[in-house]
């Protein structure tokens, strides 16, 4: 007879998924309603509300996907682009080559403008990019690099697509909550995220956004989204902000008990103290990081606080410290990708796991790993 599943208690300090509180875990066991039903439509709203403010955003178009934040990415490219479109893509990472791969299969032309693994895109490389491709129709990056740990310029980057003319698309999978994101101060058209970083919430949802150029592309297209369930001109019918909703699919109604109380509690913690707790857990690993004779891999004005790149010492096996942190301290992190596997260790502090405790247990294990 096969047994229920239950889980060891980890601490989660990998790219992804972080801890989650026992509160958002509360939530999810709560009972499950109708995705119609009049009070999951108020709950509906207030996550909306919610993740306005986050975005900081007043974006009408602000919802969260029923689907993980690679769905996110996928919203935004199919509803804004169609096929015969170029796309300058900024790749310096891992998930600058998918979203290259999003707008291939979308029939369009990807430009790509290519960065060394480990720095942010340069802008400068973006701005001759676009004056070299005038029928460029959107501009598309990466804010916090999940593969390196490097922040971009966002803000710079939105206002050269704006003075081109073209729409820009941000993935910030590992950005929200963690550090600035303001989109509409900035001027970013599409940007997407994911619930299990610096929400601290369960994996499965995509909370994104989309600005009234974005919606006006989007209501203009002459050919239909590639994707059904992702076409946000269907998706509006279901989160739009009246009392009569648009079957459009049903809900995951507890996974969203989960994102609001999560939401909840960044508004009680504030955004701006959010951003200060992951700098200052950041600079205390970092610092416990160094008296351990380990350096970090990004120049200290791009690294993300809640994503920490560390260079792995020559002669120290990458897996088996790994697989010694998961077996006797139940301490996940996370292995370099791409061309950085065996180089890299990254480091979460996401969230509710960007704490204290986390910083001091992970120094410790991985002090008596190494000492071994």
């Amino acid at each position: 007879m096969t047994n229920s599943f239950y889980p060891p208690v980890r601490t989660l300090m990998g790219p992804g998924p972080s801890d989650v509180s026992s509160r958002v875990l509360g939530a999810l066991s709560r009972p499950t309603i109708g995705h119609l039903d009049p009070l999951f439509v108020g709950l509906m709203d207030d996550v909306k509300r919610l993740l306005q403010a986050t975005f900081q955003t007043q974006s009408a178009l602000t919802i969260p996907i029923s689907a993980p934040g690679s769905a996110g990415m996928e919203a935004a490219f199919v509803n804004l682009i169609s096929p015969g479109d170029t796309v300058i893509v900024c790749q310096n990472g891992v998930f600058g080559g998918r979203m290259k791969e999003n707008v291939e299969r979308i029939g369009a032309t990807a430009i790509m403008v290519q960065d060394r693994w480990g720095d942010p895109v340069d802008p400068h490389k973006v701005e001759e990019a676009l004056k070299a491709n005038p029928t460029t129709s959107v501009l598309a990056f990466v804010h916090s690099e999940t593969s390196t740990g490097v922040r971009s310029d966002a803000k710079t980057l939105c206002a050269l697509a704006k003075s081109a003319g073209v729409l820009s698309i941000v993935d910030a999978v590992t950005t929200l909550a963690g550090i600035d994101l303001q989109v509409d101060t900035w001027g970013a058209d599409a940007v997407y995220s994911g619930t299990q970083k610096c929400l601290s919430c369960v994996p499965g949802i995509a909370p994104i956004t989309f600005s009234s150029a974005a919606i006006e592309r989007i209501q203009q297209r002459k050919t239909k989204v590639q994707s059904w369930f992702l076409d946000m001109q269907l998706v509006m019918g279901y989160w739009a902000g009246n009392a009569k909703r648009a079957y459009h699919h049903t809900a995951p109604v507890n996974a969203m008990y989960a994102l609001h109380e999560s939401l909840i509690m960044l508004e009680e913690e504030g955004l701006a103290a959010s951003f200060e707790r992951h700098q200052h857990h950041h600079e205390q690993l970092v610092a416990g990081l160094a008296d351990l004779g380990l350096s970090m891999a990004v120049d200290r004005e791009w690294r993300l606080p809640q994503l920490n790149a560390v260079c792995i010492p020559e002669g120290v096996n990458d897996a088996d410290v790994r697989a010694r942190l998961l077996q006797e301290f139940d301490l996940e992190i996370g292995a370099g990708l791409g061309e950085l596997a065996g180089k890299q260790w990254r480091i979460g502090l996401m969230g509710y796991g960007s704490n204290a405790v986390n910083v001091n247990r992970c120094l410790t294990a991985l002090a008596t790993v190494l000492g071994r």
